[in-house]
């Protein structure tokens, strides 16, 4: 058993087919077939069922592929570690960040980072939370910018800034001309909201509720930017996380007048990783840009 034959099995758990497997771990497929043969030979035990459309795991198999993932992910940490000994702001660093910020965000942070860490390759991941969440736990990426608290263990959070949200309603609403708006104006109203599956949904619905608002039923977006032009179109208001109120002709932007409602943003990371240096420094360098921006 060796570190190569560990990888082709938890490849083979993550694409459950041959031929994708051997393709992400740029071998041929019947080598990394062979490989895992072996590796049933030598363990004793039937990892697999094979048929001719996929791959389907035998119980002890899922149980060894896990315990390789978990091999693998110390592996790389142990490298991670080594790296980090001898310049801890060199090498790659996976970096993970939802869609309701990514775009809005990235742009601000971004040329700063790149300036700051000359050696070090920032790889970026954009994906929902609970996908990020999942990637962090398998060592896919080294830490993610996310929509706080978040309670799974095994993490350390770092608190970065509180983005607040404002309401987006077309120019032609009766409450466009507002320049702050009071929770009592928003009474029965109904909000158009994302999908779901984002976690800004279910910061909208909680915060729905304080307001004594609605969620619209009759649509659901799939990004903040249909979303926008929905209200653009007239057809409805919702909440819109600031650095994402980007100007519209169309469109009227209005803080509340107390209470405002916001997102707590912050750095996950495992509190197992070879990276906490890197990862609080650039922590850090998020912090400051923010409150220069």
């Amino acid at each position: 058993m060796n570190i190569r034959d560990l990888k082709y099995l938890v490849a083979l758990i993550d694409h459950r087919h041959f031929g994708r497997a051997a393709e992400a771990c740029f071998v041929s497929q019947p080598a990394l077939s062979m490989q895992i043969k072996k590796l049933e030979e030598n363990l004793g035990v039937r990892l697999l069922e094979r048929t001719n459309k996929s791959v389907m795991l035998t119980a002890i198999g899922n149980e060894m592929g896990e315990r390789a993932r978990y091999v693998l992910q110390q592996v790389d940490e142990m490298r991670d570690l080594a790296r980090s000994a001898s310049d801890p702001f060199s090498g790659e660093l996976h970096l993970g960040i939802f869609p309701t910020l990514a775009p809005y965000l990235l742009p601000h942070i971004m040329p700063a980072l790149t300036e700051n860490f000359p050696r070090l390759s920032l790889f970026l991941h954009e994906d929902k939370t609970a996908v990020l969440i999942e990637k962090l736990r398998m060592g896919k990426i080294d830490a993610a910018l996310l929509a706080l608290p978040v309670t799974e263990q095994g993490f350390i959070s770092v608190e970065l800034f509180n983005e607040e949200f404002l309401l987006a309603v077309p120019k032609s609403h009766s409450l466009a001309n507002n320049k702050f708006i009071d929770q009592n104006e928003l009474r029965d109203e109904q909000l158009l909201l994302l999908e779901d599956g984002h976690c800004l949904r279910e910061q909208a619905l909680t915060f729905c509720y304080q307001l004594n608002a609605k969620e619209n039923q009759r649509f659901r977006a799939t990004s903040l930017e249909t979303l926008r032009h929905m209200i653009a179109a007239g057809i409805g208001i919702t909440l819109m996380p600031k650095f994402a109120c980007r100007k519209n002709d169309e469109i009227v932007y209005i803080p509340f007048k107390s209470s405002q409602p916001f997102r707590q943003i912050g750095m996950l990371s495992r509190a197992s990783s070879a990276r906490q240096q890197v990862i609080q420094e650039i922590s850090t360098q998020i912090k400051l840009l923010i409150i220069s921006k």
